[in-house]
């Protein structure tokens, strides 16, 4: 898995690029997203595998599951960023948590993630997997491994979303500005 910083950082990111007026509320909703998939680690201590479609990087990182909560957080939410509408943010935290899964099937380690669960079981990654992946557990994060892992994302995801981030910030104060 990425680690926890870089999935928040990237549903934040979505977030404010889409709904750059929204508050910190949106922000946390977002947080929250991006990081619900990984609720799934709760079945280690209940002894069900890995590879089974409820162990970790199964249905909770599925596409369904994505859309499931960016229907249920939009519902939830929907005074929060009322201009978006409920059908946008809905969209938006959907993709907030399937970023999730994205970002897990870029990494070098696991057995893949099941984007189409409950439909297709099969676990799957991305094509290119630079993202050194996370180890599980906080004791492990912060080792030598955790700092191959923060140096990987700093570099294949953290300073692109930045980058993107500042360009569409000055596009926006361009476009304020009128254009010049």
């Amino acid at each position: 898995m990425a680690s926890l910083f870089t999935h928040v950082l990237v549903g934040v990111a979505v977030v404010q690029a889409t709904f750059p007026a929204a508050g910190a509320r949106l922000w946390l909703y977002a947080a929250l997203a991006s990081v619900v998939p990984d609720l799934d680690v709760i079945a280690f201590p209940l002894g069900i595998p890995y590879e089974h479609v409820l162990g970790h990087r199964g249905i909770s990182h599925s596409l369904a599951a994505a859309l499931l909560v960016g229907l249920l957080v939009a519902w939830r939410i929907r005074s929060a960023a009322p201009a978006a509408g409920f059908a946008s943010l809905a969209l938006v935290i959907g993709l907030v948590t399937a970023s999730h899964g994205l970002l897990d099937a870029m990494t070098n380690g696991g057995l893949g993630i099941a984007f189409f669960a409950p439909f297709d079981d099969g676990r799957y990654f991305l094509p290119w997997r630079p993202i050194e992946v996370s180890p599980i557990g906080a004791g492990a994060f912060f080792s030598e491994w955790g700092l191959r892992v923060i140096k990987s994302e700093l570099l294949w995801v953290w300073l692109p979303v930045v980058g993107l981030w500042v360009l569409i910030a000055g596009l926006r104060a361009r476009s304020r500005a009128g254009g010049h």
